[in-house]
């Protein structure tokens, strides 16, 4: 029973690299938000950017590969994209539910490393009874994080976008499957953003490999940490969206955690320090509990503008994790375990907002890139910056208190949407 959950706590995988079925927003190719695509962007092959703690490999033709070994150090890179269409008008069409069911491959190609930081922890001596970092480490580690600032700043200047968006993976994803999601979730919300993927040393394989991939999520937090707190400091930049996904919402909540309370001990409030817009977890691999006295207990929620939760209870990876841990899960938590008054609470004055997701089909575990209402709401929720339940974003209250995602979302309201949308530009 063990070996057969390990297998199916695997469903964090993201197994094709492909182009999503497109969301239900899309009805017909008018719909995509083709003219606020920035013009430099509106190609078949654009470049996106990575953080990583993964240790870096080389073939012995010489080309830099990622696997599942663990680095002290962080880099910042970059990587093409290609997706499978002739051009971009081809590419939009695809973008469309009516464009035929063309499905696009996506080719992550050659890696290629911008910045490197130093190994951490740097080294550190003791002065006057305190300890400080050694002074030529930390100018060292300085100097590196200001030129993976200027890195993101010339892409800003590159593209008038200043929003970026954040993707973290799940367990058993490797390096190109985090950066085909990224990829989905960027090209759908429009291209009105810098997209960077957080991938940490996942992929590991056996029969431990899930219990292995949730040690490698820890070992990154700290990296996490400061690739949020470097983004937020930079001038130009105004929001900082993040999606993560199963495991990855353990470590990017952790890191923007202890992000809330350096900035609280330093007196500034957490959304102005760390510029947060929206933060979206999907099947969420998180300890009920865990999320009560360390997340909600510190005001996490403060950071941002709004936090969607998106919850499957028949989420079939979230029921055996709970099984294994004896706590349920966030991402498949039912009203049941979490009292009517404190969804309330949550959305009133944390602005935390519960979206079931009905009818999801297998597992139920990838719904956030694969589910056409889902990536329907999540496409809105980053365009927008509506909460649910508006013209914007018409997603039913339940009597429970969570929000509904019905299969066709937002079909029945899509021309009243459209209209809005279509006044606001």
């Amino acid at each position: 029973m063990v070996a057969l959950a390990v297998l199916l706590l695997a469903g964090c995988a993201v197994r094709e690299v492909m182009l999503a079925p497109p969301p239900n927003l899309y009805l017909d190719g008018q719909n995509y938000p083709t003219d606020e695509v920035p013009e430099v962007l509106r190609n078949v092959s654009p470049l996106m950017f990575y953080v990583t703690d993964r240790a870096p490999e080389e073939t012995g033709e010489g080309k830099l590969l990622y696997g599942t070994e663990r680095s002290n150090s962080m880099a910042l890179g970059a990587v093409q994209v290609q997706f499978g269409a002739a051009d971009w008008e081809d590419l939009v069409a695809r973008t469309s539910v009516d464009g035929g069911g063309r499905i696009s491959q996506l080719d992550v190609q050659e890696a290629s490393e911008l910045v490197r930081f130093a190994d951490v922890p740097l080294r550190t001596r003791r002065q006057d009874g305190a300890l400080i970092f050694e002074p030529e480490a930390l100018r060292t580690y300085q100097a590196t994080g200001r030129a993976f600032q200027e890195a993101i700043r010339a892409e800003i200047a590159r593209t008038g976008n200043r929003r970026v968006l954040i993707f973290t993976h799940g367990v058993r994803n490797d390096f190109d499957r985090a950066m085909a999601t990224l990829a989905n979730l960027w090209h759908y919300e429009g291209r009105s953003s810098i997209p960077i993927a957080f991938t940490w040393p996942a992929g590991n394989s056996g029969l431990l490999s899930y219990f292995r991939d949730r040690e490698a999520g820890d070992f990154s937090v700290y990296h996490a940490k400061e690739f949020l707190r470097l983004l937020a400091e930079i001038p130009e930049l105004e929001d900082i969206d993040i999606v993560a996904h199963s495991r990855g919402t353990d470590v990017m909540s952790t890191a923007i955690r202890e992000l809330v309370i350096y900035h609280r001990g330093r007196g500034v409030h957490p959304k102005t320090a760390m510029k947060g817009g929206t933060l979206i977890l999907a099947a969420a691999d998180l300890d009920i509990g865990v999320v009560e006295q360390r997340l909600q207990t510190e005001r996490v929620s403060e950071a941002f503008e709004q936090i969607n939760v998106y919850v499957n209870p028949s989420d079939g990876a979230l029921r055996l994790s709970a099984i294994l841990t004896s706590v349920p899960r966030l991402g498949s938590v039912t009203p049941d375990e979490v009292l009517r008054e404190e969804i309330e609470q949550l959305k009133t004055s944390e602005l935390v907002h519960f979206i079931r997701v009905e009818q999801v089909r297998g597992r139920g575990h990838s719904y956030f890139r694969e589910n056409p209402a889902v990536l329907s709401d999540i496409v809105l929720a980053l365009r927008t910056r509506a909460f649910p339940g508006g013209t914007l974003r018409p997603l039913e209250l339940g009597e429970d208190g969570f929000w509904q995602l019905h299969p066709n979302y937002p079909l029945e309201r899509l021309p009243d949407l459209l209209r809005v949308e279509g006044s606001d530009r």
